[in-house]
């Protein structure tokens, strides 16, 4: 199965009626895919400037393509829009086989652990959204600096033979680590850099405008990205919203954000990887390691992450992983040695309990 089948250019759309002065509209608005404006309520596309409702009111039945509803000088534009994205791309049910076959795209991208990535069913998966959560100091941020590496790698290694985009919320993206960790995997470092493309969000607001900036420069190189990391996905929200006041206006915007990265990934073949915060609950039985902490997110989080995996410190120096949810991978622990994540020492095996 070809590319194709998840880079239908939105610009197929002009056959069907939509003008290039729309259509720039669209992509300026991060729709830069026929799938996107499918995936994408009329509601968000009536956001977008130069498409208000008064306008679309405007729109005469010589630009209607529903010859089955008569007067149709009350369709919105949308539903043109949305009419011709489907007649490119349509939506319908397929068999359980036709769904096999379009997942044997999804590719694995190696965590440097055998162990680990037979835990997650072979790696970090592209067309899903991964969450990796946990105290301070758990290696979350290590991880993502090592898998910006490994998506690099050919397939046959466990790569993804592409490129990384890294959204960095914290200030904690460091050269040097990715240096350090291509010299591991015998890539060369200057390259490994290069292959990555970096930005710093300072609010809630500029990380999801950074998202939809990604979406349009996936679409524009296609098929070149693998891996998009968001290190962490909530600590800016932590900062823009406080209290319970303004926690369900907090929840629907996160919730947004993580509808569109899950779009992403779908859209572009992507693996979505971010780290998660963690806080404290007094309610939880404390006899079993970590019970007394959780992701911080609440259900929101829970729902729109495929898989989870919780970090946390176990005896000195070793870090311990255990799978919290994934759709097709039973719950399991691994523990690693940290010598997984100090520069210029080799990868030391899992030990995994199932």
């Amino acid at each position: 199965m070809s590319e194709e089948m998840f880079f239908v250019d939105i610009d197929s759309l002009q056959e069907h009626g939509i003008s290039a002065q729309d259509l720039t509209k669209l992509k300026a608005a991060g729709y830069a895919t026929v799938l996107g404006v499918i995936q994408a309520t009329r509601k968000s596309l009536t956001k977008i400037k130069g498409l208000s409702e008064i306008k679309v009111d405007k729109i005469k039945a010589s630009r209607c393509r529903r010859p089955q509803l008569p007067g149709c000088s009350n369709q919105s534009r949308f539903s043109t829009l949305q009419d011709a994205a489907n007649k490119v791309s349509p939506q319908v049910f397929i068999t359980g086989a036709e769904c096999a076959v379009r997942r044997e795209k999804v590719i694995s991208i190696t965590t440097g652990s055998k162990s680990f990535d037979a835990m997650l069913g072979g790696g970090i998966q592209t067309q899903s959204m991964t969450e990796v959560y946990g105290e301070f100091r758990t290696g979350k941020t290590q991880l993502c600096h090592t898998l910006c590496v490994t998506a690099q790698l050919p397939v046959d290694m466990g790569g993804g033979e592409g490129k990384v985009a890294y959204i960095d919320t914290e200030g904690t993206f460091r050269p040097d680590r990715i240096k350090a960790i291509a010299e591991r995997f015998n890539v060369d470092p200057v390259a490994a850099l290069e292959n990555i493309v970096f930005a710093r969000a300072h609010n809630s607001e500029h990380q999801m405008e950074l998202i939809t900036q990604l979406a349009a420069k996936f679409a524009e190189e296609q098929g070149v990205y693998r891996l998009l990391i968001v290190d962490s996905i909530l600590a800016l929200f932590r900062v823009d919203f406080s209290g319970r006041g303004e926690l369900a206006d907090r929840q629907q915007k996160l919730n947004q954000m993580l509808s569109r990265l899950t779009r992403i990934s779908e859209e572009f073949n992507v693996a979505i990887f971010v780290a998660n915060q963690v806080q404290s609950d007094p309610g939880a039985n404390a006899m079993f390691a970590g019970a007394d902490k959780k992701p911080i997110g609440g259900h929101v989080m829970a729902h729109a992450s495929a898989t989870r995996v919780y970090l946390r410190k176990g005896r000195g120096e070793e870090r311990v992983a255990k799978l919290a949810d994934s759709p097709d991978q039973p719950e399991g622990e691994a523990s690693k040695s940290r010598s997984l994540i100090v520069p210029g020492l080799r990868a030391t095996t899992f030990r995994s309990q199932y």
